[in-house]
């Protein structure tokens, strides 16, 4: 497996966890305080479409690291709860790293 596909899933989860945590703030202003409305549907919006783009890397690696379908759920939807993606990503990180091929070490070899 190639390290961009690891690092486009990083990236996106990091991506998806900040604007997940932006968006759970925006709620609270907007329903705590009746405030923010027009920037609530902004959020939400731009967190709907990072998140799709979460999901595809997602499967991606899953695929790729041949994760069982349980493994892949639990990736897949930890972009759902608040600062779970933080977590999930390195333990994922930590599982994934050794399955990478250095792609200078096999053209020094050929």
């Amino acid at each position: 497996m190639k390290r961009s596909v690891l690092t486009r899933y990083r990236v996106m989860a990091y991506v998806t966890a900040v604007m997940l945590l932006i968006l759970c703030a925006c709620m609270v202003v907007k329903y705590g305080f009746d405030k923010g409305e027009g920037l609530t549907l902004a959020v939400s919006q731009i967190h709907g479409v990072l998140f799709i783009i979460y999901l595809v890397f997602a499967f991606d690696l899953g695929s790729k690291a041949k994760w069982p379908f349980g493994k892949l759920l639990w990736v897949l939807v930890s972009g759902t709860i608040p600062t779970a993606a933080f977590f999930v990503e390195r333990k994922v990180v930590r599982e994934v790293e050794p399955m990478i091929t250095d792609a200078s070490a096999v053209t020094a070899k050929a």
